[in-house]
């Protein structure tokens, strides 16, 4: 009896297991360093370089510089030892945004999906306005209110996605996991530093892509952005 009960568990085990892979695993993060003149671009679960990952596997990501005054140029990276380092000009507020069309995957028997990236960077003020891709970002995450006083909020193709499951690394190095309210937005966070973010919209849609069909779409934006108490 206890063998029949091990086999009945099993299939919802390696099914647990497989979301928890999927739920849980790397993002594309875009990470300015201190000086505000480079940034890197790491696969990872936090915002260091993972260099167990291959970090080839998001090598197809496009990367684009917008400047305050909308003003948008390609960029372009080297390879480093578990990330891409990219120049950026200066400039008061600078936003990194980009595409990272990871293909077609499939987990154990579940159905295959299509997975595609939307990693952010904010250089300068995080809740400007101006720090808002809109629709050109099909999934987005957003920053509005003061030190002391933001919160995040997730768009999707512009507008406000509520319920969705959001992941926040705050500047202590703790995570918080939080759904969006009816606005699109996350609770109130009250510490300064730097912040990390992931959010993700799954998509009903069939399709084929490099000659894999696939019957879902699962998109992930992620930000990075600093809150000064300044």
């Amino acid at each position: 009896m206890l063998r029949t009960y091990r086999l009945q568990i099993l299939p919802a085990l390696i099914v647990a297991m497989a979301w928890v892979s999927t739920a849980h695993g790397h993002f594309p993060f875009i990470v300015p360093d201190n000086s505000g003149q480079s940034v890197t671009v790491v696969f990872s679960d936090t915002l260091a370089p993972d260099t167990n990952v291959n970090i080839e596997k998001i090598a197809n990501t496009r990367l684009t510089l917008r400047h305050a005054n909308g003003q948008e140029t390609a960029l372009q990276w080297t390879k480093g030892n578990g990330h891409y380092h990219v120049s950026v000009p200066s400039g008061e507020l600078r936003i990194i945004y980009g595409v990272t069309d990871y293909g077609v995957l499939q987990k154990g028997e579940a159905p295959p999906f299509k997975l595609v990236y939307y990693p952010k960077a904010i250089l300068g003020p995080a809740s400007d306005p101006r720090a808002v891709i809109g629709p050109k970002l099909p999934l987005e995450v957003a920053v509005e209110g003061k030190a002391g006083n933001i919160r995040f909020r997730v768009l999707l193709q512009g507008k406000p996605l509520s319920e969705a499951e959001t992941t926040i690394l705050l500047p202590d190095g703790s995570k918080q996991t939080v759904r969006t309210d009816r606005e699109g937005y996350t609770p109130v966070f009250r510490a300064t530093g730097r912040y990390g973010v992931w959010t993700r919209w799954m998509e009903d849609k069939k399709g084929e892509h490099a000659g894999k069909t696939f019957q879902q779409i699962r998109h992930y934006a992620t930000l990075v952005c600093d809150i000064s108490s300044h």
